[in-house]
C-alpha cells in the first residue's frame, strides 16, 4: 500500500512526535509543530499516538491513494476534499482506492496533519521518523515531499482494521465514508487567527525592567515573516533587561521565550536548537503550544500570565480528555456498528 504525491504543496513533510534521546549529542528534537493534532489524528485511525504522519503547511498537496486507506485530518482547516467532496476534520475517513485528496483555501490555522492507518513506513533515524530539513535527516530522504514521491504504509492495527471494516459497509465508491464518531469540540485547543497564549514567567523574568514585564502582558506582538519551524520571531514593544547580563548557554525546550539584544522575543518551536544563551523571560504553557503552532505569519499575539500550578492543571485536564477519547475509540474494537457522535462520550 502506498500514497502517491502528485503535487507537494508549499511544505509537506513526514513528522512524528520527535527525536528524543539524542539532544546531548546536539541533535534537535524536531517532530510535529502541533503534537496534539498529530496524536489525535493517529488515534482516529487506530494508530499509536506517535506514528508518523504528514505535516501540511498552508498550501496543501495533491495525494492519490493507490489502495483503500483509513485517514484522518486534524489541526488547521486547509479546506480538504476527497474526490471533490469536503472532508470534515477530527473524524475517521475511508479513502477508496484511486481517490484523490486535495486542499483549498486556509480557513483557520496553518498546519494540517494527515494520519493514515498503519502509519508511514519510512526509515527510523535516531529513534524517529521525523524530518529535520536543515540537516537532511529522517522523513522521506531527509527532505520535503516532491511530486512523484511514493510513501509506503505500515500494517494497520486491529482497531484500525475494525474501523475500516465498519466504514467499508457504508462507503460510497467515489467519496468513501466518514465516521459518526468524532472528537468533542470541548477538548480541542482554542485555535484563533490572533490567539492569546499563556506564559509562565521564566528564569530571567525578574531581570527585565518593570515596564517590560508590564508590556509582555499588555501589548500585542506581531509574528514576523522570518518565523519558521525553528522559532517564531515577534515584533512589538521592546523588552529590556534592567542591566546588561552575561548569559551562559543552557538547555531550552519547545515554547521557551528568549529575548535577544534587539528586545523582540523569539519563541522556540519544534526545530529549536538544543541550548540557548539569550535571557529566558518566559515559557509557553504546554497546553497552549498548539495555538502557536497554528498561528500564521502576520498574526498578532497577546500573552497572558499563568502560574505553573495552573498550567499543570490545564495540561492534566487535556491529557485526561485524550485518555477518555482513546477509551471511547477502543470500544469500537468490541462493537459491530458505527458509534454516533454522542455514543463515544456516553460509553467512555
Amino acid at each position: 500500500m502506498s500514497l502517491l504525491i502528485e503535487k507537494p504543496g508549499l511544505l509537506t513533510t513526514v513528522q512524528d512526535l520527535g527525536r528524543f534521546g539524542v539532544q546531548k549529542y546536539g541533535v534537535i528534537v524536531s517532530g510535529a509543530m502541533d503534537a496534539f493534532a498529530l496524536r489525535v489524528a493517529n488515534m482516529l485511525v487506530g494508530n499509536p499516538e506517535g506514528e508518523a504522519g504528514l505535516e501540511i503547511t498552508l498550501l496543501g498537496p495533491v495525494i492519490r491513494f493507490e489502495q483503500t486507506a483509513l485517514i484522518s485530518l486534524c489541526g488547521g482547516d486547509l479546506s480538504p476534499k476527497l474526490n471533490g467532496v469536503p472532508v470534515p476534520l477530527w473524524r475517521t475517513v475511508l479513502a477508496p482506492k484511486g481517490s484523490t485528496l486535495t486542499f483549498g483555501p486556509t480557513k483557520l490555522g496553518c498546519r494540517a496533519y494527515l494520519a493514515v492507518g498503519g502509519g508511514l513506513d519510512v526509515p527510523i533515524r535516531m529513534n524517529s521518523r521525523s524530518t529535520y530539513l536543515r540537516a537532511g535527516i529522517g522523513g522521506y530522504e531527509g527532505r520535503a515531499l516532491a511530486a512523484g514521491d511514493r510513501l509506503a504504509l505500515g500494517e494497520r492495527t486491529p482497531l484500525g482494521s475494525h474501523m475500516l471494516g465498519v466504514l467499508a459497509r457504508e462507503a460510497n465508491k467515489e467519496s468513501g465514508a466518514v465516521s459518526r464518531w468524532a472528537v468533542f469540540p470541548e477538548i480541542l485547543p482554542k485555535y484563533a487567527a490572533n490567539p492569546t497564549v499563556q506564559l509562565i514567567p521564566g528564569e530571567e523574568y525578574e531581570h527585565f525592567q518593570e515596564l517590560s514585564q508590564h508590556d509582555l502582558w499588555n501589548e500585542e506582538y506581531a509574528v514576523l515573516p522570518q518565523s519558521d519551524r525553528m522559532g517564531y520571531r515577534f515584533k512589538g514593544r521592546e523588552l529590556k533587561l534592567s542591566q546588561t547580563k552575561e548569559m551562559i548557554s543552557s538547555a531550552v525546550t519547545m515554547g521557551t521565550v528568549q529575548v535577544p539584544p534587539d528586545g523582540n522575543p523569539i519563541i522556540l518551536m519544534a526545530d529549536r536548537q538544543t541550548t540557548g544563551g539569550y535571557p529566558k523571560i518566559a515559557q509557553v504553557a504546554s497546553v497552549d503550544l498548539p495555538l502557536l503552532a497554528q498561528t500564521n505569519l502576520g498574526a498578532r499575539v497577546r500573552f497572558r500570565k499563568v502560574a505553573l500550578q495552573e498550567a499543570q492543571r490545564q495540561l492534566i485536564e487535556r491529557e485526561t480528555a485524550i485518555q477518555t477519547l482513546r477509551k471511547g475509540l477502543d470500544l469500537l474494537a468490541t462493537s459491530g456498528h458505527n458509534f454516533g457522535f454522542n455514543d463515544l462520550d456516553r460509553h467512555a
